[in-house]
């Protein structure tokens, strides 16, 4: 039997479980690495909410205007608008749209929402952009891995079982025809847990944009959004944690100004089987578990749905191929990696602007 280590939460494995607590999937309000908001203590000019939506937390801020509902209309309204992605693409829910295309058999489609096609797609270009390091058909792959909605192995898997499960996946698999998604492989299972989180964030940031709010802060477990600046004028601060099983030491302090931003690690969610580590992290290529040094990652972008994305891929890629790739893509990444006798911090070009002075 595995022995299960540091479950405290379940970096970007399957999403949107009911209970929040079912197998791996123990979501904490900071995802990856943990974060916490710096100098955000509540004052009369700021409103503050919290709640639960897809297994994990929401901690919200912002700075209202005249046009912003009371602070119980306007959580009613993002806990609907949160309620719907869970209904949209939640693997735990049976009747979501998503769990009613995994659940078709070959060569059949359903119809589903705008919202649903927009993180299809862009898990889709992600997969053509990171080389297949992000692949929303992993699923198969999780789930035989014990990170998913099933239960865990008793054993470590063959070969062969990995093969079977690779046979399911398959990005090519996956088609988009009007509103409709199409199956052309009847194991094909899609998780959109490694993007659909920032979509979550994204979309609450989107109705505050509706109310003109010109200062915010949304996170939903961990990965969040910022505009403009807190009630008094100051920047919105966010700290990085550094990567450890034991502790929350912050390793680095930043400034997002008007981005979104996402982590991923792999430290606190693993087991060992005979001294071996095993990540949640799961490469769509090899499918086997990431083996590099590779502790977290840390993405800036304007859309936290793709920050999402990269965050997940980059774990999966390793240092180099991460930096190579942020690099191609203008992107601002922050890596964080395990040497022998601590811990190195890689920055890209595009990431250091947002470095606290």
């Amino acid at each position: 039997m595995f022995k299960t280590l540091a479950l405290q939460s379940a970096f970007k494995t399957s999403l949107f479980s009911e209970s929040g607590l079912k197998h791996s999937v123990k979501w904490l309000a900071f995802t990856g690495l943990a974060f916490f908001i710096s100098a955000c203590s509540h004052t009369a000019e700021e409103i503050a909410m919290s709640g639960s939506t897809m297994g994990t937390t929401y901690h919200i801020k912002l700075v209202p205007n005249a046009k912003v509902p009371n602070v119980q209309l306007l959580q009613a309204e993002i806990d609907l608008a949160l309620e719907r992605v869970n209904d949209q693409m939640s693997t735990y829910r049976k009747d979501s749209e998503l769990s009613r295309f995994n659940q078709l058999p070959l060569q059949q489609s359903v119809e589903v929402s705008d919202d649903t096609l927009t993180v299809v797609r862009e898990g889709i270009r992600l997969y053509r952009v990171t080389g297949g390091a992000l692949d929303i058909t992993l699923g198969p792959l999780v789930n035989l891995w014990g990170f998913g909605p099933d239960k865990r192995p008793l054993h470590i898997p063959s070969e062969a079982q990995i093969a079977a499960a690779k046979a399911k996946t398959g990005i090519d698999s996956l088609s988009i025809e009007g509103h409709r998604l199409n199956k052309h492989n009847a194991d094909l299972y899609v998780d959109l847990s490694s993007i659909a989180k920032g979509f979550g964030v994204d979309k609450i940031a989107a109705l505050l944009d509706k109310y003109g709010v010109t200062g915010y802060l949304v996170e939903i477990g961990g990965e969040l959004s910022v505009k403009g600046t807190k009630a008094d004028g100051s920047s919105w601060r966010v700290a990085i944690e550094q990567p450890s099983d034991d502790g929350r030491a912050v390793q680095q302090v930043i400034e997002p100004g008007t981005m979104a931003m996402a982590t991923s690690g792999d430290y606190r969610n693993y087991y060992e089987e005979e001294g071996q580590r095993f990540s949640h992290l799961i490469d769509p290529r090899s499918g086997y578990p990431i083996q590099h040094r590779l502790a977290s990652v840390t993405v800036l972008h304007q859309n936290c749905m793709t920050a999402d994305g990269f965050a997940t891929a980059m774990m999966v890629l390793g240092t180099e191929a991460s930096l190579e790739l942020a690099k191609r893509e203008g992107l601002a990444i922050m890596l964080i990696e395990k040497q022998d006798d601590g811990f190195k911090v890689y920055y890209s070009d595009a990431f250091t602007p947002f470095l606290n002075p």
